[in-house]
C-alpha cells in the first residue's frame, strides 16, 4: 500500500506524464489500473507522433534520471517489451542539463579529501557531456617526473573525470520503493504477468544502477577488460587513474577518436572498414566465448578508432558475465543452429534447463524449425544471428520457459554489433568474420580432445576425494554398532576380522572406490 503522500503524488505525476506522452500502452497492456489509464487518456493532452517505444522514451526522459535509467535497462530485455520497443528505447538519450560546475567541484574534493587544485592542473568547468547519473569535465594532472622514462618533468596529462549528480542516490531509492510497489501489484492482480517475475526484474535493475553509481565499480570493470586485452594491439581500455578515483568520482585517460558508427570520417582517416570490422568482431567475440565478460553496453557513442586503427571503448557502467556452462550452451546452440538441427538444438536447451519439465520436447524442436528455416532462406552475409538468438528467447512465452538475463544482455549488444557493421559495410557480416574464431573455440572447448580433459579433470577430482570419503565410511560403521548372536560381551561385529585390514569397514571403503570409479569412467 502506498503509504507516504509524497510516493502518491509521484505515481500520479509518473501517470500523468505518460498520458501526456501517449505513452501509456505499455501500462494498458499490463492490465493495471484500466480506470486511471482511461481517464487520463481522455483529461491529458497527449502527443500522438511517434512509435509507442519512442513515446514511452519522452515521457522517461520527462520523469528524470530514475527513469532514464529504467528505460536503458528495458532496452536490454527484448523478451520483457518486444524486439520493437528495445529498439526505440535503445535509442533513448540519456542527456540531461548540466549541473553547476561549483557542485561538481564539491563532490570532487569531498569525495578525494583534497583541494582541486591539489588534485588537477586544470579542470574544465564546463562538462563535455552530461547524462542521468553523472557528468563528465576534461582536466588535467600533473605528468611527474618518475612518470617519464627520462625522468623529465613534460607539464600535464589529460584525463576525464566523471562525478556524479547530486542527491542522485536519495532520488533513485525514492523511485526504487514505487517501482517494487508497483511490482508486487503487478503480480498479484496479474496472472499473466507472473512468468516475468517483475519484483525480480526491479531487483535486477536496482543492482544494475547501483552499481553504475559506485564509480569504483566501473573502475574495476575497465580494469579487468583491459587487462583481458593486455596484450592485443586492436583494443584500447582507457586507463583509470586510481589515486583520483572513488565512490562518486571516476578519473580515466583521456581518449580520441571517431565514432565506430561515421563511416565518412572513418573513410576520410584512411581506415579501412572491413580491417575495422573484423577487429571488432574479433574482439566481441573474445569477450563473450574466451573471457566471459563483455561490454554490456557497446552502442556506436562508447566506440570509437583512435589514429593508430585501433577500436577504444568508454563507459563501463554495465558489464555482461557468462560463466563457462553458458558459453558452452550457446557454442552447443550455435553448433545445432548451423547444421539445422533443431531436435539438437531443442536437446541442448534442455539440458541446460532451459525448457520446463511436462514441455514436449518434439513440439518445441518443431516451433525452432518455424523460426530458423525462414532466416536461413536469406543470403548467409544478410542473416542476423542477433535476431535469430532473440525469436528463440521469445519462445519462452509460449513454452513458459525462465528467462535467461544474461543472454538478452548478450542479444541486445549483438544487434548494436550488427547495426555499426551494417552502417560501416552493407555487404559484410560481422559474425561470418568471426567464423574461423568461433570454429577454433568450439574445436578447443567442444570437441573430443577437450572433453576427454574434462573426463581427465574430473576423475582426477574425484580421487581425491576417496580418501575423505574412505575416512567418513570408518567413522560411519565405527558408530554403527549391530548385535550379533554369538558376540562376547563388549565385542562388536567389525572387531572381528577374517584377517589383517579385512574389517567391513575396509571392503565397504573399497566397494564406495569401485563405485567411484564406475561412475567416473562410465
Amino acid at each position: 500500500m502506498l503509504r507516504s503522500p509524497l510516493m502518491l503524488w509521484r505515481l500520479l505525476r509518473i501517470a500523468r506524464t505518460l498520458a501526456r506522452h501517449d505513452a501509456l500502452a505499455a501500462v494498458e497492456k499490463t492490465g493495471l489500473a484500466p480506470t486511471l489509464t482511461a481517464v487520463l487518456r481522455r483529461l491529458v493532452p497527449r502527443q500522438r507522433d511517434g512509435r509507442p517505444g519512442q513515446k514511452l522514451a519522452r515521457a522517461f526522459v520527462a520523469l528524470g534520471p530514475s527513469f532514464i535509467k529504467l528505460g536503458q535497462f528495458l532496452a536490454t530485455r527484448a523478451d520483457l517489451i518486444g524486439e520493437e520497443m528495445s529498439a526505440d528505447l535503445s535509442e533513448l538519450q540519456d542527456r540531461l542539463a548540466p549541473f553547476p560546475a561549483s557542485a561538481a567541484r564539491a563532490v570532487v574534493e569531498r569525495e578525494l579529501g583534497a583541494p582541486l587544485e591539489r588534485l588537477f592542473v586544470e579542470f574544465d568547468d564546463t562538462p563535455v557531456s552530461a547524462a542521468s547519473i553523472a557528468q563528465v569535465h576534461f582536466a588535467v594532472i600533473r605528468q611527474e617526473a618518475e612518470d617519464d622514462p627520462d625522468g623529465c618533468d613534460r607539464g600535464g596529462r589529460e584525463v576525464a573525470v566523471k562525478v556524479l549528480r547530486p542527491q542522485v542516490e536519495e532520488k533513485l531509492e525514492r523511485d526504487l520503493q514505487l517501482l517494487y510497489w508497483l511490482a508486487r501489484l503487478a503480480e498479484r492482480t496479474e496472472p499473466r504477468l507472473r512468468r516475468f517475475r517483475p519484483v525480480a526484474v526491479v531487483a535486477e535493475f536496482e543492482r544494475m544502477v547501483k552499481t553504475e553509481m559506485d564509480l569504483r565499480l566501473e573502475a574495476a570493470a575497465a580494469d579487468e577488460l583491459a587487462g583481458n586485452f593486455a596484450d592485443d594491439e586492436s583494443y584500447r581500455v582507457p586507463a583509470v587513474d586510481w589515486e583520483r578515483t572513488g565512490q562518486r568520482v571516476l578519473t580515466m585517460e583521456r581518449i580520441a577518436g571517431i565514432r565506430m558508427d561515421d563511416r565518412a570520417a572513418l573513410l576520410a582517416a584512411g581506415h579501412d572498414l572491413q580491417d575495422v570490422l573484423e577487429k571488432a568482431a574479433a574482439i566481441f567475440f573474445n569477450q563473450v566465448f574466451r573471457d566471459g565478460f563483455f561490454h554490456g553496453d557497446q552502442h556506436p557513442g562508447n566506440m570509437f578508432v583512435d589514429a593508430d586503427g585501433r577500436i577504444v571503448a568508454v563507459d563501463f557502467g554495465i558489464m555482461g558475465r557468462l560463466d563457462g556452462a553458458t558459453r558452452a550452451l550457446l557454442a552447443d546452440m550455435l553448433l545445432a543452429t548451423l547444421r539445422r538441427d533443431y531436435r539438437r538444438l531443442a536437446e541442448v536447451q534442455a539440458h541446460a534447463g532451459f525448457l520446463p519439465s511436462g514441455q514436449p520436447l518434439d513440439l518445441y524442436a518443431q516451433s525452432l524449425r518455424a523460426v530458423c528455416e525462414p532466416i536461413f532462406g536469406q543470403p548467409l552475409e544478410r542473416i542476423s544471428f542477433a535476431r535469430l538468438l532473440g525469436q528463440l528467447l521469445q519462445l519462452t512465452e509460449s513454452f513458459q520457459m525462465p528467462v535467461q538475463p544474461q543472454l538478452v544482455l548478450l542479444q541486445k549488444n549483438m544487434l548494436m554489433a550488427e547495426g555499426v557493421s551494417r552502417r560501416l559495410d552493407s555487404d559484410l557480416n560481422i559474425w561470418l568474420l568471426a567464423e574461423p574464431l568461433i570454429a577454433r573455440w568450439v574445436r578447443a572447448n567442444r570437441g573430443p580432445a577437450a572433453r576427454a580433459a574434462r573426463g581427465v579433470e574430473e576423475m582426477t577430482q574425484t580421487l581425491s576425494r576417496l580418501p575423505q570419503l574412505a575416512r567418513r565410511a570408518e567413522e560411519v560403521l565405527e558408530h554403527w554398532p549391530r548385535v550379533a548372536p554369538d558376540r562376547r560381551p563388549g565385542e562388536r561385529d567389525w572387531d572381528r576380522r577374517d584377517g589383517p585390514g579385512r574389517s567391513p569397514a575396509f571392503w565397504f571403503s573399497l566397494l564406495a572406490l569401485i563405485l567411484a570409479l564406475v561412475a567416473v569412467l562410465d
